[in-house]
């Protein structure tokens, strides 16, 4: 069997395009859509990932906003800061980059986001409404998981069945959220990596989702043939062969499970791509609505 490989890059690129469209029609009402991320500290994958955020806003014609906060910040100043997104028109989405420093609460600093800014979909009441089938805001990573099936021409999950290998509030929870809604229909089961006797779910997966840092962590005995395999981990292992001498993987043994699936996302260049773009998609429909455009 030769897997379809879906390419999160292309899809990336064709979504970004249509956000163009999209801003475009903003600005000529007067609208221009805005963002604001916070950063506390300078944690070096915080302030990359942060960075390429505010890039990819300028590239659909989103106006970001990045609040650079001390890594010391007291929970109470954070929260001010907060609150002066929260009120400032321009400013249609917000998100915190995680995680912050030990010393503050992160549940409280996601809480005090608007729901209606809170682009990232951490805020209770968007997570209440996403699991009631209410309009909400959802994480960046199940969305965009679920938009490379739609667009990968995997519209129709209904009695599908989908194990998701991770139960956190940034993968697993909000994309069972997604996928179990009436008008979805798909059987979600969520996993625990550790679960006993793992397999015995895996090899019942139309779809296997999996989420857990560790490399070859999914191999071909663990799916059934014609399996979609959709891949969110991210792992570096010795690469003699790279300049670096460290190799991206995901979490599925790719070359081994790619023999039986129908379809497979690599990384990189899978879900990945997708991730900031459904932030930025997130931005522009907060834009759309705080607005009325």
């Amino acid at each position: 069997m030769d897997a379809k490989v879906l390419d999160g890059r292309k899809l990336s690129a064709e979504i970004r395009e249509e956000l163009k469209g999209r801003t475009e029609r903003l600005r000529a009402k007067g609208i221009i859509p805005g963002l604001a991320g916070v950063l506390v500290g300078e944690d070096p994958g915080s302030t990359t990932y942060i960075n390429l955020k505010e890039k990819a806003s300028g590239e659909v014609g989103i106006r970001s906003e990045m609040v650079r906060l001390p890594g010391d910040i007291k929970e109470e100043e954070l929260l001010n800061e907060i609150g002066k997104l929260n009120s400032d028109a321009k400013i249609h989405g917000i998100f915190i980059q995680l995680p912050l420093p030990g010393h503050l609460d992160e549940n409280r600093a996601l809480t005090a986001i608007l729901p209606d800014k809170d682009v990232d979909g951490f805020h209770p009441v968007n997570v209440g409404r996403a699991w009631m089938g209410q309009q909400a805001f959802l994480p960046a990573t199940p969305v965009g998981i679920y938009e490379m099936l739609i667009r990968s021409g995997y519209s129709d999950l209904r009695g599908k069945d989908v194990v998701i290998v991770n139960v956190d509030n940034l993968v697993g929870k909000p994309l069972a959220s997604i996928l179990a809604q009436e008008k979805i229909g798909a059987n979600v089961t969520l996993c625990h990596p550790s679960t006993p006797n793992l397999t015995a779910y895996t090899r019942q997966a139309d779809i296997v989702v999996v989420a857990v840092d560790k490399p070859k962590f999914l191999i071909a005995d663990m799916v059934k043939d014609g399996v979609i395999a959709i891949d969110f981990g991210a792992n570096y292992i010795e690469d003699p062969s790279s300049k670096t001498g460290k190799r991206l993987v995901g979490d599925l043994d790719f070359e081994d499970v790619k023999c039986k699936a129908e379809a497979i996302t690599p990384v990189p260049g899978g879900v990945g791509p997708m991730t900031v773009t459904m932030l930025l998609a997130n931005t522009v429909t907060a834009a759309e609505r705080q607005t009325g455009g």
